[in-house]
């Protein structure tokens, strides 16, 4: 009897933990990469490259992979791209049409002045909204970092809801000039996959 208990929770877990990966990813990019506005001072890229590892195969929602062991394993990888649209060449009457409209492109640099804290005030705020209660949502590590020469941040945290186990997320926020790149990798306590995002991180080219 013990064994279904233990069962039926692990997929209960399996279940949670991937739903909130797609959460967690849409959260990202709507807060986060929806700041990055047009940058002078950056390149231009088309798309984030990466490696799958053999353990995660496709999932049903565009850019997730989930443990082919699911729902027993509940680790999963999500990729996300926002577009800010502003490479779209337009012509001078709709350039004037915009200008009379207050709706020009801005050129600015929200996203490269985040922080660990405003990342773990806005998360913590947003997950414990979601799950109605405090998750406790805590970033363990906020560094920045550079991918071909693009810069970006690899942010670990983890939180956990009543009743079930600790969730480990880290996400890889990798920005270009009108692009933004979001790589999320999520496990359970328990789910052994560590080794498996080293190398889908290490892999990792922006195009």
């Amino acid at each position: 009897m013990k064994r279904k208990t233990d069962l039926r929770k692990s997929w209960s877990g399996a279940g949670f933990c991937l739903a909130a990966a797609l959460f967690a990813v849409a959260l990202v990019s709507s807060i986060f990469a929806g700041k990055a506005y047009a940058r002078d001072n950056l390149s231009e890229a088309s798309y984030c490259s990466f490696v799958i590892p053999p353990e995660f195969v496709p999932g049903q929602e565009k850019g997730l992979f989930i443990n082919r062991d699911h729902p027993m394993e509940s680790s999963s990888i999500k990729y996300d791209l926002y577009d800010n649209g502003l490479d779209v060449i337009h012509t001078n009457r709709e350039k004037a049409a915009m200008k009379e409209a207050g709706t020009e492109a801005v050129i600015a640099d929200e996203s490269t002045s985040l922080t660990k804290d405003i990342y773990q005030e806005t998360m913590a705020a947003a997950y414990n909204s979601q799950y109605g209660q405090d998750v406790g949502f805590t970033v363990s590590s906020f560094d920045k970092i550079t991918v071909d020469g693009y810069p970006g941040y690899r942010i670990a945290s983890f939180y956990q809801t009543a009743d079930e186990e600790k969730i480990y997320q880290t996400v890889y926020m990798i920005l270009s000039k009108y692009r933004t790149f979001t790589i999320s990798m999520q496990r359970a306590e328990d789910d052994d996959c560590e080794a498996a995002f080293e190398e889908c991180a290490s892999s990792m080219h922006v195009h």
